[in-house]
């Protein structure tokens, strides 16, 4: 496992602004993410999550500053990246070994794929619970499976820093849930810090250490006990945010009666 510097940041975003023509996608964004930690973006759809992770990688022009903290060898942090949905011809004829191959292997894999690609692929299919998907065809995966395929190919970039947008989109509540207990145990083994983009506020309650909720500002930044609120949640999401209880979002104290909910705090 790899040394964690307790209480530094991964990455900082100082005064970070984006502009596409004459439409602001995010407004002087300034919060940071823990080393080490679980930071969840969250936020409604077009608040800017995803523009923050592409900035952060470079793919988007921005103002202000993100700093990248240094690894212990005073490198800049090495990033991995598993984004919402991998765009593909679902009709190819490669499987999941050829294609966790890709950029490691030059001959052409009609020729098969060489033994040390092969045995490397499976060593990261199995540290995601994804061997036996080793010869599956890559279009005939489920949305779970191939996030699992998406996070292997990350983790083979041995990341300090590992960058998720989305990734359980388009995943059942259990798939969601197993792909997060699996990221949540695969951090604290490896030592990386995560950053991801959630839409499932409940999922954020349990796994992450760290949340930024945006709406193209800055809304709030600090614990999930401390972020999750009814009033943060109301001023990122507006008055009708849908259901948020306590059942839901277990360290969030409503201060306010709420449609969803009977005298008793259960569901109507």
């Amino acid at each position: 496992m790899k040394p964690i510097e307790q209480n530094l940041p991964a990455v900082s975003f100082d005064n970070v602004s984006i502009q596409i023509g004459d439409s602001t996608i995010l407004d002087s964004i300034t919060a940071t993410v823990p080393k080490g930690g679980s930071t969840a973006i969250v936020g409604p759809n077009g608040a800017g999550k995803t523009s923050l992770l592409m900035a952060l990688l470079g793919e988007m022009p921005c103002t202000g500053n993100i700093t990248i903290a240094e690894n212990e060898n005073g490198e800049p942090l090495r990033i991995g990246y598993v984004p919402q949905r991998l765009p593909f011809d679902r009709g190819m004829p490669i499987t999941v070994i050829e294609f966790m191959s890709m950029g490691r292997q030059r001959m052409p894999f009609c020729f098969g794929v060489r033994k040390k690609h092969r045995e490397y692929a499976k060593d990261l299919l199995k540290s995601v619970k994804a061997e036996e998907l080793a010869n599956r065809h890559l279009g005939a995966l489920s949305g779970g499976e191939m996030q699992r395929v998406l996070l292997a190919l990350a983790l083979g970039e041995n990341p300090d820093l590992l960058i998720l947008d989305e990734p359980a989109a388009g995943v059942d509540f259990l798939g969601e849930r197993l792909f997060c207990e699996l990221l949540e145990k695969l951090r604290k083994e490896k030592g990386f810090t995560q950053l991801m983009v959630s839409h499932d506020l409940g999922t954020v309650s349990h796994h992450a250490t760290h949340v930024i909720c945006l709406n193209s500002k800055l809304i709030a930044e600090g614990t999930p006990k401390q972020t999750l609120t009814y009033d943060t949640l109301s001023a990122v999401f507006g008055h009708h945010m849908g259901l948020v209880c306590d059942h839901i979002l277990p360290h969030s104290k409503l201060e306010h009666d709420h449609p969803c909910c009977d005298e008793e705090g259960k569901e109507s």
